[in-house]
């Protein structure tokens, strides 16, 4: 099984004298040029032009310490990505306290799409910085156009002949569509919060929902081979979970988790 999951916006910057980044030691090192092109031009625009890198990125006037930490982002100190990536779903993932077992099948089984590095393993070593999927960075356009091609290559071979279960939000699913191959063992996790009849997306539960899933699958270290087995563990691990079947050729499956409480971590 291969779980995919979206960056968080929140990171926690690692500590100084850590080392920096080697970008010949991350995962996937096809990407390498990919990833060395991309950190060029965002450094460049950082160091070079604060402002308008702050309108690339989308950043407000108290953001501007985003724009001085990606500046500096080939020297800046770095840590495992498990450590690095914050925020509702990590945080409730809690990738860096699984041990064992657990941790080595997380670090097999999830893969990070980022705006910056492609693709990462939780063990990569990595620091803080500010990219977001959606923005388009000058001298290279759309982030998602940029990625498409590369990881078309890279995701396909990473998935082999296994499940994959995508929890990427919209912004990142637009990095890679599975092809219709791929497509046919690929299922979609949504989180859907029903009250009073009604089923809604909520975001913040959506995302610590997709955490918690991330991390029983893991703990419970059973193998899924298919969209109705994995409805089945779900299942047995307490959720409510429901398979809607491909819309159509070419297209993956949907897996609804429902969801009746709206947690607030």
């Amino acid at each position: 099984m291969l779980i995919l999951l979206p960056p968080s916006e929140g990171k926690t910057a690692p500590g100084d004298g850590e080392a920096a980044v080697d970008l010949d030691a991350l995962s996937f090192p096809e990407l390498t040029g990919d990833r060395v092109d991309l950190l060029a031009a965002l450094v460049r625009l950082c160091r070079t032009s604060p402002e308008a890198a702050a309108t690339a990125l989308g950043l407000g006037p108290t953001q501007a310490a985003d724009v001085e930490r990606n500046a500096v982002l080939p020297q800046a100190p770095a840590a495992p990505a498990r450590e690095v990536y914050s925020g509702v779903l990590y945080d409730a993932l809690g990738l860096r306290s699984l041990r064992g077992g657990t941790a080595r099948r997380a670090d097999e089984s999830v893969l990070i799409t980022s705006g910056l590095w492609g693709l990462l393993r939780p063990s990569d070593v990595i620091p803080a910085y500010r990219l977001g999927g959606g923005v388009s960075l000058p001298g290279v356009g759309p982030l998602a156009a940029f990625w498409r091609r590369p990881l078309g290559k890279s995701l396909p071979a990473a998935a082999g002949d296994e499940l994959v279960v995508d929890l990427r939000s919209s912004t990142y699913a637009g990095f890679w569509r599975p092809p219709a191959d791929v497509a046919a063992r690929t299922v979609v996790v949504r989180v859907l919060h029903e009250h009073d009849g009604r089923r809604t997306v909520v975001s913040h539960h959506n995302k610590a929902t997709k955490g918690r899933i991330v991390r029983r699958l893991l703990q419970d270290g059973a193998r899924v081979a298919t969209p109705k087995r994995l409805v089945t563990v779900l299942t047995r691990l307490g959720w409510t979970a429901e398979l809607t079947p491909p819309s159509g050729p070419g297209r993956p499956a949907t897996v609804d988790v429902v969801v009746t409480e709206v947690a607030t971590s």
